[in-house]
């Protein structure tokens, strides 16, 4: 749901956002009473689509055009939209794009409308509304979800294995030697004969199954369910100061020695190519295939994990680092209002609908994302339950304050399109590790 960012860099970059309209006070009630809403996910468009109902059933007068479209084009059309002038009225927003939308002055501020319906901002877990506030001070959504990684496996697989489910709450990693996790990464790889990576004889030439398998995609350099919770856990952190910063750290050797770390599970045969794994399965399909015993992935994600037949699936927290804490990113989205709708208020009580308890309530009962506010997550987690999903390992990092935001900052399309390629070039070994640091030169000299 949240990656493939930097598939879609070169677009943004090669077709600026243009201004329309701006960001003035709110207006009063004018134009069309249809109200059109976007969103990405096809598996939250149910949810939704029940929470259009409702609304409309106390609003009459206002009507919910839901429309959903896959994750390259939305953007695409997104982007087409604001330059023609006929982007959504509402839409649902990333944290990776709302800052250039709000330098452009292309979604408006929500303050005013925040303080005239005396809506609260506090209600959230903690850090979670401050993603949505501007470098500017004023405020661009209201939190609807928010999102951890965790790590899915295999039953059968760890059972094979010898390995109890119990132990891998407690794995340890480190970008010297992997710790038990690496061990654990190991034991559950399998080659053709049948033999395991912490075996003698064992063909790395020849894996049938990996231990771990690679997302298609690192999130144009941020590596949210790649590699962010090995790097985050030694310490190492994205930028100066979270958000805005305007300073980045990939030149940091904690970064650099947890890439040469990651990329060296591929040469022992523990891990997939990047190649491999962009070859047209992704690693939730591979999962669900048996090519892979562990998987690192969003909480979004978890219908799609536990969803394959024949494959019992549980989820762990993702291992403990040098720094004596694990990680997760830490990210959410809200809805924004494009400021050239034509109704206003209409936007602006359709987005607040979304953002209430009502709404959240619902969605929390489909069990698809864990909403926001924490009494629709209590009942996203009974339902989540009753289909034998525990969601602890996502909420775990929250409770042991393991949490880091995801980075936002200007220039997020420019960032994209020179980390995710030098990224890309050390996983598949066109490149060291140190490369990252000229990278990291000209992603500063951005904020100059």
């Amino acid at each position: 749901m949240h990656n493939k960012l930097s598939k879609l860099a070169a677009l943004a970059v090669a077709m600026p956002l243009a201004l329309v309209g701006c960001a003035g006070a709110p207006s009063g009630d004018s134009g069309s009473n249809e109200i059109t809403y976007w969103l990405w996910d096809a598996n939250q468009l149910p949810a939704y689509q029940a929470c259009a109902t409702d609304f409309e059933k106390t609003n009459p007068d206002t009507k919910i055009k839901v429309e959903q479209f896959g994750w390259a084009d939305y953007w695409n059309k997104l982007t087409t939209g604001l330059v023609a002038g006929t982007a959504p009225d509402v839409f649902t927003n990333h944290l990776n794009y709302y800052p250039t939308y709000a330098g452009k002055n292309q979604i408006l501020p929500l303050d005013e409308f925040v303080t005239k319906d005396q809506v609260r901002t506090d209600v959230y877990p903690e850090g979670l509304a401050d993603l949505w506030v501007g470098q500017d001070g004023k405020r661009y959504g209201l939190p609807k979800d928010f999102d951890t990684v965790g790590m899915f496996y295999n039953k059968k697989m760890l059972a094979d294995a010898g390995v109890a489910e119990t132990d891998l709450a407690n794995l340890t990693w480190n970008p010297q030697d992997g710790g038990t996790y690496e061990k654990l990464i190991a034991r559950l790889t399998v080659d053709a004969n049948g033999k395991r990576g912490d075996e003698p004889g064992f063909d790395k030439t020849k894996v049938a199954v990996h231990g771990l398998g690679m997302d298609e995609n690192n999130g144009a350099g941020v590596g949210q369910q790649m590699w962010s919770m090995y790097a985050l856990s030694t310490g190492w952190q994205y930028t100066d100061k979270n958000p805005w910063g305007t300073k980045f750290n990939y030149d940091d050797p904690r970064l650099q020695q947890t890439l040469s770390w990651y990329r060296g599970l591929i040469e022992k045969g523990y891990l997939p190519s990047l190649a491999v794994s962009r070859s047209g399965t992704s690693v939730n399909d591979g999962f669900g295939a048996g090519k892979y015993a562990l998987s690192t992935n969003g909480s979004w994600m978890i219908n799609s994990y536990f969803g394959y037949d024949g494959v019992e699936v549980g989820v762990a927290p993702t291992p403990t680092g040098p720094s004596g804490k694990r990680a997760s990113i830490f990210n959410g989205l809200a809805d924004s209002i494009y400021t050239g709708t034509d109704n206003r208020d209409g936007a602006w009580k359709w987005v607040k609908y979304l953002a209430s308890a009502d709404c959240q309530k619902t969605v929390g009962d489909k069990a698809v994302v864990f909403p926001a506010l924490p009494e629709a997550l209590d009942i996203a987690q009974t339902t989540f339950s009753a289909k034998n999903v525990d969601i602890t390992a996502f909420t775990r990092p929250l409770d042991e304050k393991a949490t880091h935001l995801y980075p936002i900052t200007d220039h997020a399309p420019e960032i994209a399109s020179i980390m995710g390629p030098a990224i890309d070039a050390v996983l598949s070994f066109q490149a060291d590790p140190s490369s990252l640091t000229q990278a990291n030169e000209q992603v500063n000299a951005l904020f100059k």
